[in-house]
């Protein structure tokens, strides 16, 4: 399974949209491979940054399909997104 999380989570996307996200309501966004499913994201990200998921969306446009995650309060999206690559 290792190897697997690897290859659904690409990396973080980062917009201004999803910079203002992070900050007010602890979501990130993530390019995904396009066939993984909500479930198999959920696990990959809890799975490599050791947190709490509690709830996916996903959206397919140009670059790919993009995961909107947000994390449960007790984990910062901020802190998570510097370990991502995102700052």
């Amino acid at each position: 399974m290792t190897a697997l999380r690897h290859r659904i989570v690409l990396h973080a996307y980062v917009t201004e949209k999803s910079m203002d996200e992070m900050e007010r309501q602890n979501k990130l966004e993530f390019v995904v491979d396009r066939r993984a499913d909500r479930a198999e994201i959920r696990r990959a990200v809890e799975e490599t940054y050791q947190c709490k998921v509690v709830k996916v969306t996903t959206k397919t446009v140009a670059v790919g399909k993009i995961a909107t995650v947000r994390f449960a309060k007790e984990y910062s999206a901020e802190d998570i997104g510097g370990r991502a690559g995102v700052f």
